[in-house]
């Protein structure tokens, strides 16, 4: 699926990904898989149940990964959205 710039890749619930406020940005650029997909690990363990921790990450590889294993997991992936440079992935932890 191609992303289209500034645009959801998957916004799932009706979420409008430009009005929701994240509790929680982990600013991941420069790190290279699995780096942002441990530092949002890291992120939703300290979050309680609910809240929604999203990550920034210039490695293309956590636009999939990342939702792979939000699945796993079990959490919810709000949305993927490519920004200049980097994606914006946002997560809502489901337990």
């Amino acid at each position: 699926m191609a992303v289209e710039q500034g645009k959801p890749q998957a916004a799932l619930r009706g979420t409008n990904h430009a009005q929701l406020r994240p509790d929680k940005v982990v600013d991941a650029r420069g790190a290279y898989c699995p780096g942002p997909l441990m530092e949002l690990i890291k992120a939703i363990k300290a979050q309680p149940v609910g809240s929604v921790v999203e990550v920034w990450s210039s490695d293309q590889g956590s636009s999939k990964d990342i939702p792979e294993w939000v699945k796993k997991a079990s959490h919810e992936l709000v949305y993927v959205v490519e920004e200049s440079g980097y994606w914006r992935i946002a997560v809502r932890k489901g337990h």
